[in-house]
């Protein structure tokens, strides 16, 4: 029998950080970051960067606006990618803390954690309807992927680069994880927003993922473009909801997209006390931030 604990466990393990290891990391005078303690003396090795004490701030030398910003925030990604022997991964995301607003700059997606920036991303929840109940495409993540390799994963699922919207982004990931145009995306319809911090990857994860389900029909099966995804499944949603409660074999953050998805359409498989327990601990998670009207 399925306990709340299976699934509470994966929410937890999502929100561990000790906050007195962080400082806060200030930009234009705005907190949009966390900056581990212990990186602070490396970054103090960059002239726009100024150790508060209590709090790291970039200030560049002469304009201060995002072009400015954001060569700063490329050099000290170079010095913190030495540090940590850690290659940057070329690609471009925004610094902003509310989305829909004007980034104040752009940081390389691998230097994200290490100034504890947030990190926007889509994910998928393709699902098909049977009678005897539904089913989910689950998709299992290629060897070479630098997070979770092997790991399963949602139907399609990616982070939210510099100059993307949420629905361009979606039609983007839906192509090159999935095969899928974008005409055949139109019925996809944002239901959730997730938000987390987790310490991993040296330094803070703090993300919001924008969540998606999406009806499929029977026989519409999803094939990657792109080789980050190995191979899909199409399993029963009571299989995945015990594939998570016994397991980890799925990567870290698809647990909370998948929990929320099961909670939603009523497929948690708990009594009605051990659900509200579930329900209980993802409330924090949520929000209306990026809702589609």
């Amino acid at each position: 029998m399925h306990t709340a604990e299976g699934f509470i466990r994966h929410i937890d393990s999502c929100s561990i950080y000790d906050s007195s290891l962080f400082v806060p990391f200030h930009v234009d005078s705005r907190q949009v970051g966390w900056v581990l303690r212990s990186l602070v003396p490396v970054l103090r090795g960059h002239s726009a960067f100024v150790d508060m004490g209590e709090s790291l701030s970039l200030i560049p030398v002469g304009a201060n606006d995002e072009a400015a910003r954001s060569k700063a925030i490329a050099e000290a990604a170079l010095l913190l990618a030495e540090h940590e022997q850690t290659p940057l991964d070329g690609e471009i995301y925004p610094i902003l803390t509310t989305w829909g607003e004007a980034p104040l700059a752009r940081i390389d997606r691998r230097a994200i954690p290490w100034f504890g920036t947030r990190g926007f991303g889509v994910h998928v929840n393709g699902y098909v309807r049977r009678p005897d109940g539904l089913y989910l495409w689950i998709g299992q993540r290629a060897p070479d992927r630098k997070v979770d390799p092997n790991k399963l994963d949602t139907m399609i699922g990616g982070g939210l680069p510099y100059g993307q919207t949420i629905r361009s982004n979606l039609e983007k990931e839906a192509w090159e994880e999935a095969g899928f145009s974008p005409m055949a995306v139109t019925g996809a319809q944002h239901v959730s927003t997730l938000n987390y911090k987790v310490e991993m990857m040296g330094g803070l994860r703090n993300d919001t993922l924008f969540v998606f389900d999406m009806e499929l029909p029977d026989g519409k099966i999803p094939r990657s473009t792109d080789g980050e995804v190995a191979s899909f499944k199409l399993w029963p949603a009571h299989e995945v909801a015990h594939i998570i409660h016994e397991t980890d074999h799925f990567k870290f953050n698809c647990n909370l997209v998948l929990i929320d998805f099961l909670l939603r359409h009523n497929l948690i498989g708990l009594e009605a006390a051990e659900a509200k327990r579930v329900h209980h601990a993802m409330a924090p998670l949520l929000s209306d931030e990026g809702k589609e009207g």
